[in-house]
């Protein structure tokens, strides 16, 4: 009975040996608050924990309220703690001594301390971001998603510097919004294009454009087109010719091809032109213009858009008027991307607002 009972003691100190090394292994395991990496999403929620891999098309992470997360790699990014030196190994005792009993502690108490523990640790993550951080492409554009919700847009611009025989700056910026609902579009545009050559200005003009489309069906469709131009450096015929004009269409059309990723329309459509001419006789006109319209956007792989717009005016006192527009826009990133642009408008109905042909190249910020 005496050797059965020192026996059965020393396997029970064995046993708590073990229990309080593996205990240990595993707190030393886990993250401390301050080393804890940060998952922030588009629309600009963050979760803390820890990051266990990331890959082409997804990124798996731990935290610790919500156990393992799986998103895609597009809609979010990691922000990666500070990696921290490791605490130098402690000497393991060659015979282990029974812990004196301890009283267990209040739940209360723990709980409250693992909150305070939590918030330091946020606090410590905020503080931590560095400047690339916050201001990076993936938290900008989260940010300003979450700031217009369910509208998407795209921000871009194009600039150039040229000197050689004259000196010469064209910039154009440019910002796009866009809903869409179960049978209903609304887009807003505006655009604003400058140049100027020796410092001279030799383009100053200010567009504004909306769209709204309303489906009734799966083929026929009804469309409004508001647009403005605010021109402050025109010629026509040589002579100054700054004006404003105000174009609104109102037409309706029919849907040849209703794919996802393709989609074909063609439209007649009614046309006011109101224009106010400011140099270098104050006036103003208005007429009346039926036009047709032809509207074709296609998606390709590689996330590739082509878009294309065609109208035309027939006049019978004049040269019938027409304006195009083709672009194709490829996706970078998530948020970044570049587009080539080709517009061109001939005999504008109204009689004297400018005809152009330009050619961009576009740099934007998708959100």
């Amino acid at each position: 009975m005496f050797i059965r009972r020192r026996t059965g003691s020393g396997w029970g100190w064995a046993g708590m040996f073990v229990l309080v090394a593996i205990a240990g292994r595993l707190s030393a395991a886990e993250p401390s608050p301050g080393m804890r990496d940060t998952l922030v999403f588009k629309d600009g929620d963050r979760v803390h924990g820890t990051l266990v891999e990331k890959t082409a098309d997804a990124i798996v992470f731990r935290t610790e309220r919500f156990g393992e997360l799986r998103v895609k790699t597009g809609d979010a990014v990691v922000i990666h703690a500070e990696k921290r030196a490791a605490p130098a190994a402690i000497a393991r005792p060659e015979t282990p001594k029974p812990a004196p009993p301890v009283a267990p502690p209040v739940a209360q108490s723990d709980a409250a301390a693992k909150k305070a523990a939590v918030a330091a640790a946020e606090k410590a993550d905020e503080e931590r971001l560095s400047v690339w951080d916050r201001f990076s492409p993936s938290v900008l554009t989260a940010r300003v998603r979450n700031y217009f919700g369910p509208w998407h847009g795209r921000v871009s611009f194009a600039t150039e510097l040229v000197t050689d025989t004259a000196q010469r700056n064209n910039s154009s910026y440019e910002a796009h919004l866009l809903r869409k609902w179960k049978v209903d579009e609304v887009q807003l545009n505006a655009r604003y294009d400058y140049s100027e050559a020796d410092k001279v200005t030799t383009t100053d003009v200010l567009k504004l454009w909306g769209l709204y489309r309303r489906e009734f069906n799966q083929r026929f469709f009804a469309l409004y087109r508001p647009t403005s131009e605010w021109n402050r450096e025109s010629r026509f015929h040589g002579l100054p010719n700054d004006y404003y004009l105000l174009q609104q269409e109102l037409g309706a059309g029919f849907q040849i091809v209703a794919k996802p990723s393709r989609k074909l329309r063609a439209g007649l459509s009614q046309n006011l032109f109101d224009t106010w001419n400011t140099a270098p006789d104050a006036g103003h006109s208005s007429r009346g213009v039926v036009s047709s319209f032809e509207e074709a956007e296609l998606s390709l792989p590689w996330r590739i858009t082509v878009s294309q717009r065609g109208v035309w005016y027939p006049i019978r006192e004049q040269r019938d008027g027409w304006e195009n527009r083709f672009e194709v826009i490829k996706k970078l990133t998530e948020t970044l991307s570049t587009s080539v642009r080709h517009e061109i408008r001939r005999h504008n109905p109204d009689g004297t607002a400018q005809d152009y042909d330009r050619l961009k190249l576009l740099f934007g910020l998708d959100f």
